[in-house]
């Protein structure tokens, strides 16, 4: 990066998020297409083994029942885990290119992923902990009040009853827990820059990237409003096509093959939104990853710290020499009571130089005054 680091306004990091994605587009495409890839493939699993089940069904009940506990116990041992570390993964190698971007680095993929692989258990961490809070405790709630209200009998539940309470309450639940889970979205998506950049563990991220994103979450949340409408356009450029394409194969024209049509739609059209998602996926990183150097810019003073790193006028503290055998068996015959006198005249000494020589420079001063 060549310009200087400065705080910046929302357009600002826009575009600064426009050009590092443009720049590196193979990179991130690449880094945001292995989590979508890996959920797109087991969610075409999914979806091409309950088109089987529907089209053998004609033979038992019992079978059907075996097949689907069988896959039910494979997606929860296999498919949850893969994508869960996939997704965790993704988004700390984003994080991880879109610091090194920002900062005027090069990036590859094989280098982002190979990074974030060595933390690994700390990702899946963060990321699960992020999960449970924005949408599983939600999830949880709304579960709760759904059962207390059916076991509370309010008005509503039964089919025969015509009263608008409970579908009123139900959506005024919902609501309230869609606004909380996306107040602890804005609150806790610098989590994953500040675990990965400074190296934090998941908690103190979390809890740090709380302090960072205060003052700038209406910034953020606009963000990802217009990365909604965005993805929400690239998915109907991209599926209307397809949809126009199946409707007027001749092949699949007649109600003989209406079934075959209705599947092959609506694999393109789930298709369509991971090709989508791989391709937006890196605007959220690169953004929030932005968003997180532009606080501590605010906040910490990040860009004199650059500059005085960039000019050398801060160095990492050198790493201290390994203690010889001798020091090692000097060192264990002490006691601490006995350490601690040579600490203190190590620290006089230290001190007590200095202030001869200033001493010494006063005499002289003095002494040619005199002459």
């Amino acid at each position: 990066m060549n310009e200087p680091l400065h705080p910046l306004t929302l357009a600002e990091i826009l575009d600064r998020t426009a050009q590092l994605y443009r720049s590196r587009f193979l990179v991130f495409m690449g880094i945001g297409a292995i989590p979508a890839g890996t959920v797109f493939v087991f969610a075409a699993g999914v979806f091409a083994f309950f088109t089987w089940m529907g089209s053998n069904a004609r033979h038992g009940a019992e079978i059907a029942d075996v097949l689907v506990w069988a896959f039910l116990t494979l997606l929860l041992v296999l498919a949850i885990p893969a994508c869960l570390g996939a997704s965790a993964l993704g988004d700390a190698a984003m994080s991880d290119a879109a610091a090194r971007a920002f900062l005027g680095e090069e990036i590859t993929i094989r280098n982002a992923y190979k990074a974030t692989w060595k933390r690994g258990w700390r990702y899946v961490g963060l990321y699960t902990l992020q999960g449970l809070v924005v949408v599983g405790a939600p999830s949880v709630v709304f579960l709760m009040a759904t059962i207390g209200m059916v076991a509370a009998k309010v008005s509503g539940v039964r089919s025969n009853d015509n009263s608008p309470l409970f579908a009123g309450l139900l959506f005024l639940v919902l609501l309230v827990l869609s606004v909380f889970a996306v107040w602890m979205l804005l609150r806790l998506c610098l989590a994953f820059p500040v675990c990965v950049v400074e190296q934090a563990p998941a908690w103190g991220a979390l809890k740090r990237g709380v302090t960072l994103s205060h003052g700038t979450r209406g910034r953020i949340f606009l963000l990802y409003v217009l990365g909604a409408f965005l993805s929400q356009i690239l998915a109907w450029c991209v599926t209307f096509p397809v949809l126009l394409a199946i409707a007027f194969l001749p092949g699949l024209q007649g109600q003989a093959h209406a079934q075959t049509v209705g599947m092959v739609a609506l694999f393109a059209t789930y298709g369509s939104f991971f090709a989508v998602k791989a391709l937006t996926k890196p605007i959220y990183g690169i953004a929030l990853t932005v968003f997180y150097f532009d606080q501590r810019i605010r906040k910490e003073g990040f860009d004199i710290e650059w500059m005085m790193q960039q000019a050398g006028m801060l160095t990492p503290p050198a790493p201290a020499p390994a203690p010889t055998p001798e020091v090692i068996s000097m060192s264990s015959s002490q006691s601490p009571a006995a350490a601690e006198p040579v600490l203190e005249v190590f620290a006089a000494a230290e001190v007590s130089e200095p202030i001869a020589v200033h001493q010494a420079a006063v005499e002289n001063t003095s002494g040619e005054g005199n002459a």
